[in-house]
């Protein structure tokens, strides 16, 4: 049982690490590229909210992982 609760943990962990992963580069490029394309402020923080849409997620199941294993 331990051994199934650590194989889903570590898979939970991986997704986590991909979408952190993922969404700095989206913010990186999406600054680069709006800097470039000379997109309004607008836009830009449009995709700067959604960095930080993604960012929060991956800290809340991080906080969710943390917790179950308080158990």
């Amino acid at each position: 049982m331990k051994t199934e609760q650590n194989s889903e943990t570590s898979r939970i962990g991986r997704r986590i690490a991909v979408v952190i992963a993922g969404t700095g580069l989206f913010w990186i490029g999406a600054t680069w590229i709006g800097g470039q394309m000379g997109l309004s402020l607008r836009v830009r923080a449009l995709f700067d909210l959604i960095a930080l849409a993604g960012f929060g997620w991956a800290l809340w199941m991080t906080y969710r992982i943390w917790r179950s294993r308080q158990d």
